[in-house]
């Protein structure tokens, strides 16, 4: 970018920062959204002043088209009709925006590009609010549910509201079926695994048997909050839903992950889920277990070949447990650089 547009942009931030800053501002959006304002104020937002944001006097205008004066009222919305969706899509991505103004485009504006998006984006939002507007997501709103596993559990409606949405992809469609299922896990799918991780068969049987009643949207809250041993119990559940709740969990850490990359009786799911993290990629473990682990998907382990260094790249050579053609491609890259290497 050359320098003069970073300095038009710093000045359009600074600008901003200044607007957001200015206690009038500030003082007139407490005032609207507790409804302790004057006619005076909320005039002022009419007239748009230079002292408000373009997105907090969106806001603002929806708080108004409630307002009990019915004249101020009609005028807020007479003046919402006028306005470009920028500042509306502002106010939705903000975190701590009045769920007022959340309701008011759901109902009034969810028709227009972006608005359920945005909606199902803010996690301040409710989930009966973009259930409302689940069938005007794109793939991308509804992507940005599943990757909240925490927020799309916690509510049914929402689930069965986003079945219905028909810019969800295949793939989206499939996880959405997933978590609607209410059989409990299969004990002996994991009975293997709890043996490795849990040597106390008191503690074992009493971990499998409760995982066993567990519907999928308990697991799926156990995935996300529980401790290591349910992680790498659910990691192997038959339900890819229960494996991205694993992955998304707060408390995961690096070197379940690590393992998670080695480890061949995990879906091929969880192995696409980490290799397309830019987060889990930056570890060296991560990308050589991942090329390792003949369960992973080739077009990931070819695409990390690259990364290998000399010596575990030559140790691919004798892996006979990797597909031919990684192997053979390991081979032809090991002596690409090995002819490349200047000699001493």
């Amino acid at each position: 970018m050359p320098p003069g547009g970073i300095s038009i942009r710093h000045s359009r931030l600074t600008c901003r920062c200044r607007s957001l800053e200015n206690p009038i501002s500030a003082d007139l959006r407490d005032s609207i959204r507790t409804g302790h304002a004057t006619a005076e104020q909320k005039l002022a937002v009419f007239s748009g002043g230079g002292t408000l944001a373009p997105e907090h006097r969106a806001e603002l205008l929806t708080l108004l088209t409630a307002d009990s004066d019915p004249a101020i009222a009609e005028r807020a919305q007479s003046v919402i009709l006028t306005q470009p969706l920028e500042p509306f899509l502002l106010a939705l991505a903000n975190p701590d925006a009045d769920p007022r103004l959340f309701s008011y485009c759901a109902d009034n504006l969810s028709q227009k590009p972006g608005i359920a998006d945005a909606l199902a984006k803010n996690p301040a939002c409710s989930s009966g609010v973009v259930a409302h507007v689940a069938s005007r997501l794109s793939a991308a709103g509804v992507q940005a549910l599943l990757d909240d596993l925490d927020r799309l559990s916690s509510d049914a409606r929402l689930v069965v509201a986003l079945t219905h949405c028909k810019a969800a992809t295949p793939e989206q469609q499939e996880l959405l079926v997933e978590l609607q299922k209410t059989e409990g896990l299969a004990v002996p799918e994991i009975e293997e695994a709890a043996a490795e991780i849990e040597p106390d068969v008191k503690k074992r049987v009493t971990l499998l048997q409760r995982l066993a009643h567990m519907n999928v949207v308990e697991r799926i809250q156990l995935a996300l909050k529980g401790g290591r041993e349910e992680r790498m119990l659910l990691i192997r559940d038959p339900n890819k839903i229960v494996q991205r709740g694993v992955m998304q969990s707060p408390r995961l850490t690096d070197l379940e992950v690590e393992n998670f990359a080695a480890m061949t009786n995990v879906s091929t799911e969880v192995l696409r889920i980490i290799a397309a993290s830019r987060v889990y990629m930056k570890s060296y473990t991560v990308v050589k277990n991942l090329v390792r682990n003949p369960k992973t998907p080739l077009d990931v382990s070819l695409h990390l070949l690259q990364r290998l260094n000399p010596f575990d790249l030559k140790l691919l050579l004798s892996n006979k447990n990797i597909p031919e053609t990684l192997r053979s491609t390991a081979a032809k890259l090991h002596r690409q650089r090995s002819f490349a290497r200047p000699s001493t």
